[in-house]
């Protein structure tokens, strides 16, 4: 079980969100469907095994996103992260971290494929640049090495730039090739 993967992902939505929305001392509530928590996991079981191992491990995460609370409904699962989460995450992102400059970029009106490709070359790791054709975005990028190894998605809608992050297997399971 990726525990360390687990609390990483769940940090960097709260600072994808507090990037988009601003910070609230305000609990969170994240979904997940049970196909990317057995990605995350690296664990390939069904929902009852899942539960057991995420009430396991659901407060190793109190020095970072305080006590976490999971539901779940069928395949759809829910974390609560708490207030002190929200703040946790706050006080630990930086305007200068990527996510923040994308989601500031992105929110500007005139924003361009140039300038998000620029934006991502800036960056201290390789990039893999691709355009897609399957109708649901544009661009593929994600970063070759490093931490972030997300795969984002753009596509211009009118005016706008729009973009959605997934995790590679996430990517992989919507079979968008």
């Amino acid at each position: 079980m990726n525990t360390k993967k687990l609390e990483q992902n769940l940090i960097d939505l709260v600072k994808e969100q507090q990037a988009k929305l601003g910070y609230r001392k305000e609990s969170v509530q994240l979904f997940y469907p049970l196909s990317s928590l057995q990605h995350i996991l690296e664990c390939h079981c069904d929902i009852t095994k899942i539960l057991y191992h995420l009430n396991q491990i659901s407060d190793m995460f109190t020095d970072t996103l305080g006590h976490i609370t999971i539901t779940h409904s069928g395949e759809q699962f829910c974390f609560h992260i708490p207030p002190e989460g929200s703040e946790w995450v706050h006080q630990h992102i930086s305007d200068t971290e990527f996510i923040v400059q994308l989601v500031e970029l992105v929110g500007r009106h005139g924003c361009t494929m140039d300038k998000i490709f620029h934006l991502f070359e800036k960056q201290d790791n390789p990039v893999h640049t691709e355009q897609v054709s399957h109708g649901e975005f544009d661009y593929l990028i994600y970063f070759e090495s490093g931490e972030d190894n997300y795969y984002y998605c753009f596509k211009k809608e009118g005016e706008h730039m729009i973009y959605h992050r997934f995790l590679p297997e996430d990517y992989a399971d919507f079979n968008f090739n």
